[in-house]
Formats: structure tokens, C-alpha cells, sequence
């Protein structure tokens, strides 16, 4: 899971364009200053660019925190 999570700040990095940001299970949009309903798209397409993955729009949607999101992509890896 380590690699997944330095990964995914890599991602947030580049799409909040802050590299002060560190995700980890329990980061939240709430978190994330500019972590918005756009950017939450945009996000999760980067995501599953990083990772060849693809999320359905119930994932998405129900994914809490970014541990979920870790958990769904180690899955699918």
C-alpha cells in the first residue's frame, strides 16, 4: 500500500498543483482546500490514468476518504 500512497500524492500534487500535500487512509476533500466537486473529477481521472484504472460511478460516488480509494485500486492492480 505504501507504493499506492506515494503514487496517489503524486497525483494530488499535480492536480491541486500543492507540493505540500500528503495524503493518507483517512484524508478527506474536507482536507484538501480546493478539493471541490470539479476537481473531484478531475482527480479521479488522473487517478485511474496513474493506475490503469477505472472507477464506476458508484465508487465515486460512495468513496468516503482516500482510503477507499487505495483499496479499490490495490484490487484491481
Amino acid at each position: 500500500m505504501d507504493e499506492i500512497y506515494e503514487r496517489l500524492n503524486g497525483v494530488f500534487r499535480n492536480v491541486f498543483d500543492d507540493d505540500s500535500i500528503t495524503v493518507n487512509e483517512d484524508t478527506t476533500a474536507d482536507d484538501i482546500e480546493d478539493w471541490d466537486s470539479l476537481n473531484h473529477i478531475t482527480l479521479v481521472d488522473a487517478v485511474e490514468s496513474e493506475f490503469g484504472v477505472r472507477f464506476t460511478m458508484g465508487e465515486v460516488s460512495g468513496m468516503k476518504n482516500v482510503g477507499e480509494m487505495a483499496k479499490i485500486i490495490k484490487e484491481r492492480m
